[in-house]
């Protein structure tokens, strides 16, 4: 009975230890850390580099976190908040101004700062879906197409940040 028990515990730690499923994607996409030469730098130094954030999220009194929608390698300044120039509404009502749209953004970057520190950046790609999704379309063939373009990632860099 203790043989079969210390068989049993052996091939749980087998199985855990195994290097497939979901837990080891998830390690794999994870395991290069892009934003990490960025990390300490100070607030100051990435808003010139990096531009007006599109939003900012304070969370108590030393800890704030800059969001920015980008596309290519990483947020770049522009010449506004959307980088677009101004232009007429096109409201049914007319009146007031508003940003020109550029490029449609790929990505999402939230940069954590604590003290005005950099301490934390994360990134995702902002038509992001499980790299299961394709098992539950009814088309073959899209379910065929959408196995094979996999799942849309994005690369992190601040290109005009010197580091």
């Amino acid at each position: 009975m203790a043989g079969m028990a210390l068989a049993g515990a052996l091939s749980l730690l087998l199985a855990a230890c195994a290097n497939t499923g979901p837990g080891d994607a998830i390690e794999r996409i994870t395991a290069v850390d892009y934003g990490q030469p960025y990390l300490g730098m100070s607030k100051t130094e990435v808003l010139s580099c990096a531009g007006t954030p599109r939003s900012r999220i304070p969370a108590g009194k030393t800890t704030e976190t800059l969001v920015y929608h980008y596309s290519g390698a990483g947020p770049v300044p522009s010449g506004g908040d959307s980088g677009g120039k101004k232009q007429k509404a096109s409201t049914p009502f007319g009146g007031g101004e508003k940003k020109s749209k550029g490029p449609k953004p790929t990505c999402t970057a939230s940069l954590t700062f604590e003290k005005d520190v950099l301490v934390r950046v994360s990134y995702a790609h902002m038509n992001v879906r499980s790299p299961y999704e394709w098992q539950g379309e009814d088309n073959e063939a899209a379910a065929e197409r959408m196995r094979k373009e996999g799942v849309p990632t994005c690369v992190f860099s601040l290109p005009r940040c010197r580091r």
